[in-house]
């Protein structure tokens, strides 16, 4: 007789200590390529789980902003270590528990690993000004401050990297942080945070609360206790989280929808092409804010483009991500399954041609997931909602063209701002698309997706709200400015005053 394995338990980690929810209820976290394993159970925290996090890390607040920044970048160097030893666990670990493939979730780690490292330098690169007084005898200058306690709301597509990006700018600018993790794939967050612990992080530094937006990121985002809220997700939630923050002028980071485009050139290298539209496409199975779901071609090279683009698509093999045959992993949940399946119909009633895929995968044991066939939309009109609306899913609409000013005002015609690419060997095109395009992120020859941590990542328009995560972009939203005069005269100067004539 079988005995049933027990699963692991997990708990929130406040003031250095791993405690239990106050409720004593748990959230499942299970695999999505098979519902049948339970990866863990997590806590289905309280409000007050919350803020005795917010309190621990308001009281750790004034030593660790003390702490020389140096000394704070070698505790973020002896965690990169340490993820960089475990890289292969954790990536099995966010296989399981959000599903694309362990190419993908060992570069998830490693963008972890990547920031980790970098901000562990910005520690001794926090640079600001100094600069001639217009008064004599006086000396000016700026200095970075941190803000306070940060709370932090993250995503579960990349359950690992999108908190590193938001966690290690903070703590290297002197911030304590508490942080809930998305519902789905709490792990990985979880993985992380063990591993900051491990490297010396001071008890109430940093704080994890796991449980339900609307009770946890609710009380987050509500304290007074916080002064600042970085959020990661959809623009509905992301403009909620705006109109909360702004009657207490709290320090608000929005990283949003995205709706971005590869425009192909009739000069374009259409192999390569067909390689970014595929990877952007169907990477992380369309679930990234940055995925390519639009392909606009220009008529000439229009009908082997599709024709191509198809052929690769039905090729990719689907299934379970620890299989390294897999190609694409399943959606996150049914319910994302669910949404993915209505915009398939709704593409169809609109009148775009479906050219490949369309339809759920539940033979075998993707029965037990939550699998869908790699879709493409040939035919479509910019307007249709399929080519306006974020799908999150691996749907990709493809939008014939006549010039490069038909794709830029196709390009341009959504209401996101996130990632652009074009395909072309016209320099002239290249040059004038990276100026005309209306995003925060250009790629030429090269997919929507694949930015490096050490450049500003973000958008405009309904993407984001125009602060930047990564590279020294993200020091700027996790300080604060200071500008300091010493007047070594010995007697008083007015600036504007004295200096007149």
């Amino acid at each position: 007789m079988a005995t049933a394995v027990m699963p692991k338990v997990f708990k929130n980690y406040i003031n250095g200590e791993w405690v239990e929810a106050r409720s004593g209820k748990a959230i499942e976290n299970r695999n999505p390529a098979d519902s049948n394993e339970l990866v863990g159970m997590f806590p289905a925290s309280s409000a007050e789980d919350a803020n005795a996090a917010i309190d621990a890390a308001a009281n750790a607040f004034e030593k660790w902003r003390l702490t020389p920044a140096p000394k704070r970048g070698e505790i973020l160097y002896r965690a990169a270590e340490i993820l960089t030893e475990r890289k292969e666990d954790f990536a099995q670990d966010m296989t399981r528990e959000m599903g694309k493939v362990l190419a993908e979730t060992r570069g998830d780690v490693q963008e972890a690993i990547d920031m980790t490292y970098l901000m562990a330098g910005e520690g001794r690169r926090q640079f600001g000004q100094t600069t001639p007084s217009e008064l004599p005898n006086k000396f000016a200058m700026s200095v970075r401050t941190p803000v306070g306690v940060n709370g932090f709301i993250t995503p579960w597509n990349f359950p690992m990297a999108i908190p590193s990006w938001k966690i290690m700018p903070a703590l290297i600018c002197g911030n304590t942080v508490v942080i809930k993790p998305a519902e789905d794939t709490p792990l990985s967050t979880y993985n992380l945070i063990h591993v900051l612990a491990e490297a010396g992080l001071p008890p109430g530094v940093l704080n994890i609360v796991s449980g339900k937006g609307t009770v946890v990121g609710k009380a987050i985002l509500e304290s007074k206790g916080t002064q600042l809220i970085s959020f990661t997700g959809s623009t509905e939630v992301g403009r909620i989280i705006s109109e909360a923050c702004a009657p207490t002028f709290k320090k608000c980071h929005l990283e949003m929808g995205g709706k971005n485009i590869i425009i192909v050139m009739d000069d374009a290298n259409l192999d390569l092409a067909v390689d970014g539209a595929i990877w952007g496409g169907f990477g992380t199975s369309g679930q990234r804010c940055t995925a390519a779901s639009r392909v606009a071609v220009q008529k000439k090279v229009y009908g082997e483009f599709v024709t191509k683009f198809a052929e690769r698509a039905k090729a990719l093999r689907v299934g379970n991500g620890l299989n390294a045959a897999t190609d694409m992993g399943p959606c996150i949940n049914e319910q994302q399954l669910k949404t993915v399946m209505s915009y398939v119909e709704i593409g169809k009633n609109e009148g775009a041609k479906l050219a490949a895929g369309g339809h759920r995968l539940q033979d075998g044991d993707m029965a037990r997931g939550w699998f869908h066939e790699p879709t493409i939309f040939s035919d479509c009109d910019a307007k249709m909602r399929i080519c306006q609306e974020e799908i999150f899913g691996p749907v990709v609409s493809v939008i014939p063209f006549d010039t490069l000013d038909d794709a830029l005002a196709i390009a341009n015609g959504v209401q996101y701002g996130l990632s652009a690419a074009i395909y072309t060997r016209n320099v002239n095109n290249a040059f004038r698309a990276q100026r005309d395009l209306q995003t925060g992120i250009v790629y030429v020859n090269a997919p929507t997706i694949g930015a490096e941590t050490h450049l500003p990542f973000g958008g405009i328009k309904n993407t984001g709200n125009g602060h930047r995560e990564s590279g020294e972009a993200a020091l700027d939203f996790y300080s604060e400015w200071k500008t300091i005069y010493i007047d070594y005269s010995d007697r008083l100067q007015r600036a504007q005053i004295d200096n007149a004539d």
